[in-house]
Parts: C-alpha cells; sequence; structure tokens
C-alpha cells in the first residue's frame, strides 16, 4: 500500500479524516495478515514509511504507525503519505543469555 491521503476537506474535520486513515491502515494490516503465508515462514512483517510527502517518509515500526499519522497532522501537513509493504519472514530464536 502506498497511498497520500490528504489531511484538508471543506466538511470534515482534520481529526475525523486522521481516524479513516487509522482505519484503512488497520484494515490493510488485517487483509495482509490473514493472507496464506509461504512455506518455511511464520509471520508477515511489514516495511513502514510515514510522511508528508514520499521524499520526506521517516522509516517507522508497524507499532508506530498509527503515531506517526497524528504527528504528521500536528506538524500541520496538508497530506499524509503512508506506505505499507508486506514480506514473509521468521521469527528469530533468543539466546539464553538475553532472558
Amino acid at each position: 500500500m502506498k497511498k497520500t491521503f490528504p489531511l484538508t476537506h471543506p466538511k470534515k474535520k482534520s481529526e475525523r479524516l486522521v481516524e479513516s486513515i487509522r482505519a484503512d491502515v488497520k484494515k490493510y494490516l488485517k487483509r495482509e495478515r490473514n493472507k496464506k503465508l509461504p512455506e518455511g515462514v511464520d509471520f508477515w512483517d511489514f516495511d513502514c514509511k510515514v510522511g508528508a510527502s514520499a521524499e520526506s517518509a521517516q522509516v517507522v515500526h508497524v507499532a508506530e504507525v498509527s503515531k506517526a499519522i497524528g504527528q504528521v497532522l500536528a506538524d500541520g501537513s496538508e497530506a499524509c503519505y503512508v506506505e505499507l509493504l508486506s514480506k514473509p519472514a521468521t521469527r528469530q530464536k533468543r539466546s539464553k543469555e538475553s532472558l
């Protein structure tokens, strides 16, 4: 998903537009996570970028996407660029020393 969402609308408040963006992101993540995993893979991982534009987008963790969208609104931008790319991943085993 690579999409630029507007943060201004003549009849809607910016906060409601941000809620709509967050709902779209959540729906996309759920849809991608429900896809069948390839053989030998544990879960779907995501490469995420959020920013005012594609050029200024910062890499964020999937758990931080919602907060980053709110930060774009707080910075006063007119649009919000969200990029979510799914990729198969395998869990890494922890060593006994790190426990």
